[in-house]
């Protein structure tokens, strides 16, 4: 019985699609032999054109499309996999042994790539602010007609990082920028859970070709919204002050995004509106000053309405003035909408008489009305002259449907993170405060534990904006942020400060969140994650063995009996091994020592592995009382075939697996 090598590459984009395919037209598939000279199962065109029917179009002449110079080349690099690895790095980390955050410095394709066995369908938002494509901005330079050699080594700066400035002399000024963002959300799609949504801001230099990318990406029946900040920055343009940026709102699937138990409060798509604190308050001292008065209280609350200035939020609530032993309410239209309403007599409660009805019928039927008015839920006007209303209690409609213009001074979140370091360390951070609202928006308290996701981190605002989530609510939610080290300008202040690439800058922005926040709430924070494992993208463990070995002299061969590469650490390994073999890599790890093997533990038994010494029977046995999931092994450990063979047997018997299962549940690297 042979074990298997764990592999080395991130999965096929190309496999991924046929896995989904097959599982909703399994009969379109056939069976054919490989390359490999295995069976696999491909795409029988044929039946597949069959199964669509007259909605299968080849070779039209005319089709709605929206396409660039490189969008092939775009979509072939989304789906073609890499041999690259994620590197942990402890000592850049906060709280490393306890946290479930994530920060991951690299190229963000390739990060995207890394991050699909472990993370695919489990990230419930992503949020994204990438280059605008200004004439000024780095993007990924993305050549896909090198190979890979040559693409690896000629698409790089003097530093190693992949991507240059797109200036708009360049004759592909707008392709260049669509194929970076196409072939990066094509991937990151895959991350999102069914019900998962993504935020992408943008301004009006790419806004239209973005949407455009969007609906092809994501489906046009999955697009939410075009949200618009207003920021209030002035601006000197001679013709019009453009004052704000664009927020596209995607669902992977849109039925599935919207919660619909209603046994639970809702407060997904929805947020609290503003200005509640200043009107409870008001009423709070009314109250205490008029007693059941009710008369009295709503006269306060009118004058407190009006004297309001016109921009203050608390007057958009104005209408919620009148008050009953319940509290705030404002008299809601009881008509039915239609038209087609109930018409039968209700008596006013003072003069006995039967009220005026409403043009449309009543909107509650004969059976549900009375028992609204035994309720006290139906306002009455002083005579049945006047048509009863609905009360609606502010207590009860604190949440509103969001809106798709709002304004937020850009400035606020400048000053913030400058008062944060002590010096000007990043222009034009995202406003912590609004990615705060976005995340609430898509993650109500009854889900406070979901990822986030952002891949273009800059300074880390969405981060920031979790911690702070979580410090509110209670929440649990998590982040992943990733990076590319960008170095900061040589007379820039924050690299006079110290911090020589944005990466610097993102990690000590969470440091000083993280603390700042504790401290202002020592008593309700102690629980909270305010760490961050950082990870470092980076080429792979392995040595590079694809020569023949009539190609290798005696002292190459040698070196190649351990194909690990020597700078590499069992810790760099056991990341490694949960990258491809699908495990979070957020989980906790725990070591111990049997005779003389260290045995990694990872989630007690999601991934059990042994790197260093000879694989004895009792070393087995320790990780048989794991109960492990699945097991990595070094294949440099076991000197003869026969002690892998032994491996097999022993697995059996310690774990009571059967032959199929140590063939699934173990790898060698």
């Amino acid at each position: 019985m042979q074990i298997e090598h764990l592999d080395k590459l991130t999965k096929d984009g190309s496999q991924i699609n046929l896995e989904a395919l097959y599982q909703i037209a399994p009969s379109c598939f056939t069976e054919a032999k490989g390359e490999d000279g295995e069976l696999h199962h491909v795409v029988d065109f044929n039946k597949l054109r069959l199964l669509l029917g007259d909605n299968a179009v080849e070779d039209a002449p005319e089709v709605y499309d929206f396409t660039w110079v490189g969008k092939r080349a775009a979509l072939h690099e989304a789906a073609a996999p890499i041999n690259k690895t994620l590197r942990p790095c402890p000592e850049e980390s906060v709280d490393w042994d306890t946290t479930q955050n994530l920060y991951i410095e690299g190229d963000n394709l390739e990060v995207l790539k890394l991050l699909q066995n472990s993370y695919m369908g489990k990230v419930k938002m992503i949020y994204i602010d990438p280059p605008y494509n200004t004439g000024n901005d780095f993007v990924y330079h993305d050549d896909f007609a090198q190979s890979a050699e040559e693409y690896d080594e000629a698409n790089r700066d003097e530093e190693g990082n992949r991507y240059r400035k797109n200036t708009d002399s360049n004759g592909r000024f707008h392709s260049d920028w669509c194929s970076m963002i196409y072939s990066r959300l094509m991937v990151a799609r895959s991350l999102l859970s069914d019900d998962g949504v993504i935020f992408i801001s943008i301004d009006d230099n790419e806004q239209r070709n973005l949407k455009n990318i969007c609906d092809e990406v994501f489906g046009e029946p999955n697009f939410v919204a075009e949200l618009i900040w207003e920021q209030g920055r002035k601006s000197m343009a001679a013709q019009v002050a453009v004052n704000h940026e664009y927020c596209y709102l995607y669902c992977k699937n849109k039925a599935a995004s919207i919660l619909l138990d209603s046994s639970v409060e809702n407060t997904n798509w929805r947020e609290k509106k503003q200005g509640l604190e200043a009107i409870y308050a008001e009423y709070d001292r009314l109250k205490a000053l008029h007693g059941n008065d009710y008369p009295s209280i709503e006269r306060g609350m009118r004058l407190f309405y009006r004297n309001l200035p016109d921009d203050n939020p608390s007057k958009r609530q104005a209408q919620y003035k009148c008050v009953d032993e319940k509290g705030l309410y404002f008299p809601d239209n009881i008509a039915q909408g239609t038209g087609n309403g109930g018409r039968f007599d209700i008596v006013h409660p003072i003069t006995g008489k039967p009220c005026k009805l409403p043009k449309g019928g009543w909107r509650f039927g004969v059976d549900k009305l009375p028992s609204l008015i035994r309720e006290n839920r139906i306002h009455f006007g002083e005579d049945e002259t006047k048509v009863p209303c609905l009360k609606r209690y502010l207590k009860e409609t604190e949440y509103e449907v969001v809106s798709s213009v709002f304004y937020k001074d850009g400035r606020g979140a400048s000053k913030r993170i400058e008062q944060l370091f002590g010096v000007k360390v990043f222009d034009f951070p995202k406003d912590e405060e609004i990615m705060k609202k976005f995340i609430s928006l898509v993650t109500s308290y009854i889900e406070s534990d979901s990822l986030i996701l952002d891949f273009f981190s800059g300074s880390a605002s969405t981060a920031h904006a979790v911690i702070q989530l979580n410090a509110e609510d209670g929440g649990n939610r998590k982040f992943i942020m990733v990076q590319l080290p960008e170095e900061t300008a040589e007379d820039s202040e924050a690299s006079k400060a110290g911090y020589k690439n944005i990466c610097e800058i993102g990690k000590e922005r969470i440091r000083r969140a993280g603390k700042k926040i504790k401290e202002e709430s020592p008593l309700t924070t102690q629980d909270l994650d305010i760490g961050f494992r950082v990870f470092k993208c980076s080429d792979s463990n392995y040595k590079e063995v694809s020569k023949a070995p009539k190609d290798y002299d005696q002292n190459q061969l040698e070196a190649f009996v351990d194909n690990i590469k020597e700078d590499r650490t069992d810790l760099d390994l056991i990341f490694d091994c949960m990258l491809r073999w699908g495990v979070e890599l957020s989980l906790p790890l725990s070591t111990t020592t049997v005779d003389g093997c260290t045995i990694h533990n990872v989630n007690d038994g999601d991934l059990v592995a042994c790197f260093k010494g000879s694989v004895t029977e009792a070393v087995i046995e320790a990780i048989a009382g794991m109960s492990p999931v699945r097991v990595v092994f070094r294949d440099s450990s076991f000197n003869e075939a026969a002690q892998k063979m032994n491996l097999f047997e022993l697995f059996k018997q310690k774990c009571d697996w059967t032959d199929e299962e140590v063939r699934n549940n173990v790898r060698v690297i």
